[in-house]
């Protein structure tokens, strides 16, 4: 790719010598700038919304801050389209990666906060490209389901990839909300969107984690995102377990807190997820 596609705000300055394209995610495209001090990974969009990277770069720079053992890389350049990063070697997990993992993040969500939602004030932020509410409050589960699942269920009703029923079901378990959410716990420090395709392994087997939706939460939020598609061993719950035990039942409310994901990737990408999300719906109103 030339160099004078990218965008000057994010490489000048940088001694960018070749612009090369890897794999990424959905949202963004992917590069490795070769520098004269080395490699550099470059995330941009040109159609992005303004505050789009700013977020992303307020949640890396704040899960840096508290990582612990794990790893998050550091934001080197930002701009309205994209971000550049430090390049990540990748590697092979060792036989501790796992437990590695379920410990950091354990210590990751013991730091807190007085309310939940947004770290730094701003009253929005993404999940994937979908902005979300991230007004502070300081009860959980009117954070949760009044400023996430209710306005992405109505959403994705007006976008038609989410069936009307499910308003009439969440309205149903407005009631029980207090109940679904599970035992009050302080706000903490999440990733947000802690997918496997989240988290890499580098030299050594070292635990990094990229792309965040970092916020205040509840943090069996993380948990059931993990638990979503995969990709994580049984070594790392229960590293973590162990690490900050989850309070009773928690397994059982793993499909609620999947909501949101489920909610999203139906708005961003159709498919079934509308119809998983209606399923957790009908499975917690019985």
């Amino acid at each position: 790719m030339p160099r004078s596609d990218v965008p000057a705000d994010l490489i000048d300055g940088l001694g960018v010598r070749a612009v090369h394209p890897v794999s990424g995610g959905d949202i963004a495209r992917a590069y490795r700038l070769e520098t004269r001090d080395g490699p550099l990974f470059l995330k941009w969009r040109p159609d992005s919304t303004p505050d789009l990277f700013a977020r992303e770069a307020v949640g890396l720079r704040v899960l840096r801050e508290h990582r612990g053992n794990l790893a998050v890389p550091e934001v080197l350049r930002e701009g309205p389209s994209g971000l550049v990063l430090e390049w990540i070697e990748s590697g092979a997990p060792s036989s501790t990666t796992e437990e590695d993992l379920g410990r950091g993040l354990a210590e990751l969500h013991r730091t807190t906060s007085d309310h939940f939602g947004s770290l730094d004030g701003a009253l929005a932020g993404y999940l994937g490209s979908a902005r979300v509410d991230l007004t502070p409050t300081a009860d959980w589960p009117e954070f949760f389901v009044q400023r996430r699942v209710v306005p992405l269920i109505e959403r994705g009703i007006a976008q038609g990839v989410v069936a009307p029923e499910a308003r009439t079901l969440i309205d149903e378990l407005l009631p029980r909300a207090a109940e679904l959410c599970g035992p009050p716990e302080p706000p903490a420090l999440v990733h947000g969107d802690l997918w496997a395709g989240n988290r890499m392994v580098g030299a050594g087997g070292q635990n990094w984690l990229i792309d965040p939706a970092a916020h205040w939460a509840h943090r069996e939020i993380d948990l059931a995102m993990m638990n979503l598609f995969g990709g994580f061993g049984r070594d790392c719950f229960a590293a973590y377990d162990e690490a900050f035990p989850l309070a009773d039942g928690w397994q059982g409310r793993i499909r609620w807190y999947q909501l949101p994901p489920l909610l999203v990737h139906a708005i961003l990408f159709g498919g079934g997820y509308g119809s998983s999300a209606l399923g957790v719906l009908r499975h917690y109103a019985g």
